[in-house]
């Protein structure tokens, strides 16, 4: 991992879903770059693990239990973060969950799950941060997604509009709202996959320009990116970091 150390001093971001998989890798690169980072996940013990790894954090590490999908526990939590820390300049909506199947092998209560966590938590934690943001003249960079199955690229679609128009919304005021969408990423839910099932990784190596699935922190690089002042002029882009994968138009090789 290749840091600057001070490009975020001073700081105070909001990761969501912040302690595991991407969001543990942009909390900690946020952190090495001398920002205040509040890391929100729905799991207690799994906020505790991620504070027994970093032991040296100290006060720039605040982890708080929150259900994104709950819209006054949301408003409530931003509210007493920009108060306890002053001020908020950062924010990552990043939690999330899958959803596999068809729409017709979809029900009811799968649809709402997805829906709830991938796009509504967007919605409420960008809302409540959003009157701060403007505040501190400060950006959104969100975690969407280069496809999906049903449901969930359902919700990663929303999320790219929805980021296209906070940009246009709030660019006049000083916010920049940007996301990316990552291809596969060697998260933890991901490898056991990779690991167990041959042909998965296969195809993936076949498919992806570069041959290989991402690793978390190479995503977490790029949200960074969006979220410093490097991108200065840069809003409303949804950046995918996919490896190459979405330039590949499934055409066979007419070359050895």
């Amino acid at each position: 991992m290749t840091t600057n150390s001070s490009r975020f001093q001073g700081k105070v971001a909001i990761v969501t879903g912040g302690v595991s998989g991407i969001g543990a890798s942009v909390t900690t690169r946020l952190l090495a770059e001398g920002a205040t980072v509040v890391a929100v996940d729905v799991s207690e013990k799994s906020i505790a693990a991620f504070r027994e790894q970093h032991p040296d954090a100290g006060a720039a590490l605040d982890t708080r239990a929150l259900d994104v999908t709950d819209s006054a526990a949301v408003t409530a939590l931003v509210n007493d973060v920009a108060a306890t820390h002053g001020r908020l300049d950062i924010l990552v909506p990043n939690a999330g969950i899958g959803g596999y199947g068809g729409v017709a092998e979809v029900d009811d209560e799968s649809w709402r799950a997805v829906i709830s966590v991938d796009l509504d938590g967007v919605f409420y934690i960008s809302r409540a941060a959003l009157p701060h943001l403007i505040e501190a003249k400060g950006a959104i960079v969100s975690t969407a997604s280069i496809s999906g199955m049903g449901v969930y690229n359902a919700a990663k679609g929303a999320v790219i509009n929805l980021t296209r128009s906070m940009a246009v919304d709030y660019g006049h005021q000083g916010v920049r709202v940007n996301a990316v969408a990552p291809g596969p990423v060697a998260t933890p839910l991901l490898r056991p996959i990779l690991a167990e099932k041959k042909a998965v990784s296969e195809a993936y190596a076949e498919r992806i320009p570069l041959g290989r699935v991402a690793e978390p922190d190479e995503i977490a690089a790029a949200i960074l990116f969006l979220a410093s002042d490097d991108a200065s002029y840069i809003s409303g882009v949804t950046l995918p970091v996919d490896g190459g994968l979405t330039s590949w138009t499934a055409q066979p090789s007419l070359v050895d």
